[in-house]
C-alpha cells in the first residue's frame, strides 16, 4: 500500500475526520503525525491553558489510534521541514489536513501546500472545523457580511450538512520510523501543576467530547433558552473546548440535536452559527484580533493602562461579586458561563475603561476555548468596537446582572466563598452595607475597584466625545 501522512492539529478526532478519510479512500496507510512549532502562529501563539488542554488531548487521539492499531508520531517543526523529511523517509505520495483559519496559519498552511505540491506530492485540505468555509457567505454585492443576522440567514437557505462518518474500527500503521518524540517532551503541561483542578470538570478528548454532548442533550438543552444565562445552573453544552480542539465535529452536533428536536434545537444551533461568523470575520478582516473592526474607536479614549486595577480584576478582586466569581471560575476550571464573560468584559472596558486588548489576552491565556475568532469577536462585540456589536453605550449594570441571572446569589456564593455568609441581596453588592462585609469578609475589597455609577458616566462622556469629534 502507498502512504500518506495526516497532519492532525486542531481536529484531534477520529469520527468525522476529513484528513484521514481521504488517506483510507485513496488506499493509503495512514501515518498520523502531529508538529508542534506555536513560533509560526504569530502573535497568537496559544496560550498556557490551552497549551495543558493540547497535552491530554494528544494523549487521548494517540490512545484511540494504537486501539485501532496505529499511533500518534509527534514532532517538533518547522512544519513545512518536518513534512518534507517525513515524506521522504516514509515514502509518502500525499499529505491531508483539516484548514485551520487563523491569518498567520493560513498563510503558512498555503505557502506548505504550494512547496509540497512542487515536489510532486499531493497535498490537500479539507474543512473539518465550521458548517460553512469562511469564503462561502457573502451578501449580493459580493462582500463579506458584517452583520449576524444576514449572515445566518443566508446560511440556514443553503443548509447542508455533512454525513457523518464513524471513527474506523482498526487502522494500518507504517512499521518502524520515525518514531518522534515523546509528548512530555513538548512541555505542555504547566510545571506548578496550576491546572490541576481543570480535570475535575473537563475531559480533554473525543471521548469526553462525545460524553459531554450526551449530558447536554439528555438534561440542559431541553431548558437551554433560558438557562443558558444563568451561571448557577447547568444550562449550556460546554462543548466549546471540545469543539475548539476539533475534538467533536459541529455536524455530528447538530445532527445529535436533530434527533431529539427540541423546541430549544434553534437557540443552540444560532450560537454555532456565531461561532460561524466569527470566523467568517477572521477570515476577511484578518487585522482586527488586534485592531478595531470600527475604525472610529481608533480614536477612543481609552483610560492610561493601570496595572494595579488590571491585577484585581484579572485575580478576581474588583469588589463586584459576579465579576470577580466569574475570574475566580476561569482561574479554577479553565472556563468561563458566557453571560458571565460579557458582565466581565462590560466592566473591564466600560466601568475601568481598559482597552478590550487587555482582556483579550488574559482570556486567550487562561481560557482553555480559547479560539481566535470567538475570542475577538467576542471582546469587540463588549466593547462596541466590532461588527454587529453591542453598541458602547450600552453598560451592564453588573448588579443587575447579577440579581437576574444569579437571584439566589449561588454562583457568588460559590466561586466567592467569603461572601457566602451574607444576606442573598448583599452578595451582589456588599458595599452598600460595609459593617456585615467587614464582619463576614474582612478581606474582601470594601468597594468596586471602578464605582459603577462614576465608570459608566466617564465611559459614557468618552464615546460622546468620540461622536462629537466625528461630527455626530
Amino acid at each position: 500500500m502507498a502512504n500518506a501522512l495526516v497532519w492532525f492539529r486542531n481536529d484531534l478526532r477520529l469520527s468525522d475526520q476529513p484528513a484521514l478519510a481521504a488517506a483510507l479512500a485513496a488506499g493509503q496507510v495512514p501515518v498520523c503525525i502531529y508538529i508542534h512549532e506555536p513560533e509560526e502562529e504569530g502573535d497568537w501563539a496559544p496560550g498556557a491553558a490551552s497549551d495543558a488542554w493540547r497535552h491530554h488531548s494528544l494523549a487521548a487521539l494517540d490512545a484511540d489510534l494504537r486501539e485501532r492499531g496505529s499511533r500518534l508520531r509527534i514532532f517538533r517543526g518547522p512544519s513545512r521541514a518536518v513534512l518534507e523529511a517525513l515524506a521522504a523517509a516514509c515514502d509518502a505520495e500525499a499529505v491531508y489536513w483539516t484548514r485551520r483559519y487563523e491569518p498567520a496559519v493560513e498563510r503558512r498552511d498555503a505557502t506548505i501546500k504550494r512547496a509540497l505540491r512542487e515536489q510532486g506530492l499531493r497535498a490537500e485540505s479539507f474543512n473539518g472545523a465550521l458548517m460553512f468555509e469562511p469564503w462561502q457567505r457573502a451578501t449580493k454585492q459580493g462582500d463579506p457580511y458584517r452583520v449576524f443576522t444576514p449572515f445566518w440567514r443566508s446560511a440556514l437557505a443553503n443548509w447542508h450538512m455533512p454525513a457523518t462518518i464513524d471513527a474506523p474500527r482498526s487502522l494500518p500503521d507504517l512499521d518502524g520510523d520515525p518514531d518522534g518524540i515523546a509528548l512530555e517532551q513538548l512541555k505542555l503541561r504547566p510545571a506548578r501543576g496550576w491546572d490541576a483542578t481543570f480535570w475535575d470538570h473537563w475531559i480533554p478528548g473525543e471521548a469526553g467530547a462525545h460524553e459531554a454532548l450526551d449530558v447536554f442533550v439528555d438534561g440542559a438543552l431541553r431548558g437551554y433558552r433560558e438557562g443558558r444565562d444563568r451561571p448557577d445552573q447547568v444550562g449550556t453544552s460546554r462543548l466549546s473546548p471540545h469543539l475548539h480542539f476539533g475534538e467533536i465535529a459541529p455536524w455530528r452536533v447538530v445532527s445529535a440535536l436533530e434527533e431529539v428536536r427540541t423546541a430549544a434545537n434553534g437557540a443552540y444551533v444560532r450560537e454555532l452559527g456565531w461561532r460561524e461568523f466569527a470566523h467568517h470575520l477572521l477570515h476577511h478582516f484578518p487585522h482586527t484580533p488586534e485592531g478595531n473592526f470600527n475604525p472610529r474607536f481608533d480614536d477612543f479614549a481609552w483610560a492610561k493602562r493601570d496595572g494595579r486595577t488590571l491585577e484585581a480584576w484579572r485575580t478576581g478582586r474588583t469588589g463586584v461579586p459576579i465579576v470577580d466569581a466569574g475570574l475566580r471560575e476561569l482561574w479554577h476550571t479553565g472556563w468561563m458561563h458566557n453571560r458571565v464573560r460579557m458582565i466581565v468584559a462590560s466592566y473591564l472596558c466600560k466601568h475601568m475603561r481598559q482597552h478590550w486588548r487587555e482582556g483579550a489576552r488574559w482570556f486567550w491565556d487562561t481560557l482553555v476555548d480559547a479560539d481566535l475568532a470567538n475570542n475577538t469577536l467576542g471582546w469587540q462585540w463588549v466593547a462596541g468596537t466590532g461588527a454587529d456589536a453591542s453598541p458602547y453605550f450600552r453598560v451592564f449594570n453588573p448588579v443587575t446582572q447579577s440579581s437576574k441571572f444569579d437571584p439566589d446569589g449561588r454562583y457568588v456564593a460559590r466561586w466567592v466563598p467569603e461572601l457566602a455568609g451574607l444576606p442573598v441581596s448583599l452578595r451582589h453588592a456588599p458595599w452598600t452595607d460595609p459593617g456585615k462585609l467587614r464582619r463576614h469578609a474582612p478581606d474582601y475589597p470594601p468597594h468596586p475597584i471602578a464605582d459603577l455609577a462614576a465608570g459608566r458616566e466617564a465611559a459614557l462622556a468618552a464615546y460622546r466625545a468620540l461622536k462629537d469629534g466625528a461630527g455626530g
